[in-house]
Order: structure tokens, then sequence, then C-alpha cells
């Protein structure tokens, strides 16, 4: 009778055991990315580029869209730009929130040399309360943006780019008056901390096209919170 209890004790234990490995998270990645996190604010992570939308080579749409301003906003408006740093970004993603400076930086940085930034939140706030046109203007305010911060109402230009996390950054480049795709993706290597920052994927970018030089690195993972639709 031992002998049998011992033996339905060992299945039941190998059992326990097979369940828990089932529920075992399957994405190293997340689970990796989970472990860096460094605040516990940022709880929402991922991923690579999609393949869906522009990829780099493509001409990119223009647009027509509000500023928080109430102005309507297009790339052809900018006549004498060299191109532009166009991120789709938000209101309270924390991965968005930390990249703020970094965004007015590199305004303040690449504008004077032809290359503006314009931000446009892909949000709908039907899902995303926290993105409304109205806390758009208040965000803007707060943050001092020096760029406009562009209301994507109708959430088709996101689409078009191929979007899928805030902060997501594509990089245009004026040729024979198209906008075509450069770089895709993060802004730098550390959407946390920027005082962590070694590598500045997307200075580096706009940097060798104003040296008439062809960008190195094309692409890179945009790590943020998924846009909300």
């Amino acid at each position: 009778m031992n002998k049998i209890l011992t033996s339905m004790s060992f299945a039941a234990v190998a059992l326990i055991a097979l369940n828990s490995c089932k529920n075992e998270p399957t994405d190293k990645s997340e689970e990796f990315a989970v472990n860096e996190i460094v605040q516990p604010e940022f709880s929402e992570i991922e991923s690579e580029t999609e393949t869906k939308g522009y990829t780099v080579g493509n001409e990119a749409t223009d647009f027509k869209l509000k500023d928080v301003n109430g102005k309507m906003v297009s790339l052809s408006d900018y006549k004498v730009a060299k191109g532009f740093i166009v991120i789709f970004t938000c209101n309270t993603c924390p991965f968005a929130v930390a990249s703020e400076e970094r965004i007015v930086a590199l305004d303040k940085e690449f504008k004077p040399k032809g290359y503006p930034v314009i931000a446009i939140n892909p949000n709908n706030p039907k899902v995303q309360p926290d993105d409304t046109y109205e806390l758009m203007q208040e965000k803007a305010k707060e943050a001092g943006f020096t760029f406009p911060y562009l209301y994507d109402e109708s959430q088709r230009i996101y689409a078009k780019y191929g979007a899928t996390k805030t902060p997501h950054v594509y990089l245009l480049k004026k040729e024979n008056d198209k906008n075509i795709v450069k770089y895709i993706g993060a802004i730098d290597d550390n959407v946390r901390n920027a005082l962590e920052v070694k590598d500045r994927f997307l200075a580096n970018a706009v940097n060798e096209l104003l040296a008439d030089k062809e960008v190195s690195v094309k692409e890179t993972k945009a790590i943020g919170c998924s846009v909300k639709q």
C-alpha cells in the first residue's frame, strides 16, 4: 500500500511540474525585457519594426493634420526643409514621456540644419482616454514642445507609415520633391534612461544624411507602448 501511495504522490508532483512549465512565458525576449525594466511604470514594451507600412527606400505620403494650436500642418508646408524627423508619440506612455526632452533636443539640434521634428499622436482617445486632443494641447505646453504635435484623428497616417509603438521614428529625406524613408525605429539605444544612451541611432542617421553619406544603420527596434486602436 505504501508503495502505491508513493507512486501516486510522485505522479501528482510530476503532473504539477508539467502544468507549471506550460504556464511559463514562451517569449524569451519579453521575459528579458521585463527583467530589464529599470522603473516599475515601464510596463509595456516590445518589439521589432513591423514589415507592414513603409520600409527604408519607400516614398512617404504627405498628410494634413491638426496641430495643438488648431493649425493644419503638412510636410509640403516646409519649403526649405531637407527632410523630416517624423515621430509617432503620445501623451502618457512612459516610454514616450521619457523621450520628450530628447525629442525637443533633436528638434533644436536639427531643425536649423533642415530636419525639423514632426510629432504625431496615433492613439484613439476612445481606447486611450488620456490621448484626447485637449490633453495633447496640455502636454505640448507642459513639455515645452518646439515642434508641431499633430492629431491623427482618422488614425490613417500611422497605419500608412506602419507605426506600431510610441515612440516610433521615421526619418525622411527630400529627393526630387519626394519624401524618402531613410531610417525607421528607435531614437537611441536606451529609451528608459537618457543618461545611459550610448548610441544615438536617429541623430547618427541625420548627421550621415547631412554629410551626403548613406545611412549606415537603417533600421532598429522600436521599443514602447503599442499604438492604441
